[in-house]
């Protein structure tokens, strides 16, 4: 656990965020290789804001940050753009280690902020903002933008013109060290995909607010501050809430049980090679992160499942990952079926009928059937189905 205080942003407007390489499952349930960031800012003008507080793991840390920070000022307001507890945590330590401070927030905010504290004089401290609201600090002016289901009821952002900085809570996070050039791409992918990617509409909505600001910086409260190629990230966000591939890849997502299903799967794979498609990725549903699996399926455009059939249905790992897709709500997708059984194949029906409800989902017409192990037959439906795949 270390500060980020260091870290720039302006002169005037700084980070009092701490990274937290301790944690090795985020939300209870996205693993951690290299952690992740509390992000929390400061205004420093003629009236100070504190923009969000962080987790309770990294209490003592933000506190200090916040203390060198402020050196002997009060603040005047808590922005809260975003009530999660790893963003809210000690909205009521802030409140009473500076009493006179306000706390800023929209109306849901409010709504939902005694159920996590009890703030004596809660009225009293209340700033209410709605869309296109205003705080004046000084040189330094903040407009608020609603952000609904982004991925909570109550998020706003707040866009600081003078700067032109936009604080996005948690849209343009990512995974990992702020502090470390990590591939952004694939770590964004995976945080957006899991944590926000049911939103996708809210999300454009958001999006279609933003096109009309002017972005120098974006501070997200998980990550880096994105200073360059902002472009790049704001299209990457409009493909992903889109429901849109990144690429024309093949990924295949296989959950096999004594490895003749996976077998069958690296030979499907070396056919594709066989006739030029060099993008495939496969993805083994038993061994990784359930959560990179769906990120992938996001990324890519042609998806193939291949799954044992198991107790009268699919094999636990691919449905699992199946439901994982749906309450991420996967679409626009073409899907190709591989299913093992060795007296009663039935994997591809059950696969179907977990995404039966999924918008644009087409699937290819060869289902490839493996009987145990891989014959004359079965593997002529694996070139029937690359064929397919291929044109």
């Amino acid at each position: 656990m270390f500060s980020l205080k260091d870290t720039f942003i302006t002169e005037q407007i700084k980070h009092l965020g701490v990274y937290d390489d301790g944690l090795d499952i985020f939300e209870s349930q996205y693993c951690l290789e290299d952690g992740i960031s509390y992000n929390s800012y400061a205004i420093m003008d003629e009236k100070v804001a504190i923009l969000d507080t962080v987790d309770s793991r990294a209490t003592e840390e933000w506190l200090k940050n916040v203390e060198e920070t402020l050196n002997g000022r009060q603040p005047d307001y808590l922005v809260v753009l975003h009530l999660e507890p790893d963003h809210s945590a000690n909205i009521k330590k802030l409140v009473e280690k500076y009493p006179t401070m306000k706390i800023v927030g929209n109306a849901k905010t409010f709504s939902m902020l005694p159920q996590f504290f009890d703030i004596e004089n809660l009225e009293d401290k209340k700033v209410l903002v709605k869309e296109g609201d205003t705080l004046e600090l000084g040189k330094h002016v903040l407009t608020f933008v609603m952000a609904p289901m982004v991925h909570w009821p109550e998020v706003m952002v707040a866009y600081e013109k003078t700067e032109k900085i936009l604080f996005s809570a948690d849209a343009f996070g990512r995974f990992g060290n702020p502090t470390e050039k990590l591939p952004w791409d694939s770590k964004g992918r995976r945080y957006f995909i899991n944590i926000v990617g049911k939103y996708g509409v809210q999300v454009q909505m958001l999006l279609k607010k933003a096109a009309a600001l002017e972005i120098n910086k974006i501070c997200s409260l998980h990550g880096p501050v994105l200073t360059e190629n902002l472009d790049h990230y704001i299209k990457l966000y409009d493909t992903w809430s889109k429901y849109e591939a990144e690429d024309d890849d093949i990924f295949i997502a296989v959950a096999s049980i004594h490895g003749n299903t996976f077998n069958a799967v690296e030979e499907f794979e070396e056919i594709l090679k066989s006739e030029g498609k060099e993008n495939v990725e496969i993805f083994d549903l038993t061994r990784n992160d359930i959560s990179e699996g769906v990120a992938l399926a996001f990324k890519h455009k042609k998806i193939i499942l291949a799954a044992s059939s198991y107790d009268g249905g699919v094999f636990l790992p691919m449905e699992d990952f199946l439901h994982h897709l749906v309450a991420k709500n996967f679409q626009n997708r073409k899907i190709g079926l591989i299913q093992n059984g060795s007296w009663g194949p039935i994997a591809a029906k059950k696969m179907q009928e977990i995404l039966e409800k999924q918008k644009n989902i087409e699937y290819y017409n060869t289902v490839v059937t493996i009987k145990s192990t891989l014959n004359d037959e079965s593997r002529t439906q694996l070139k029937e189905l690359a064929k397919e795949v291929l044109c």
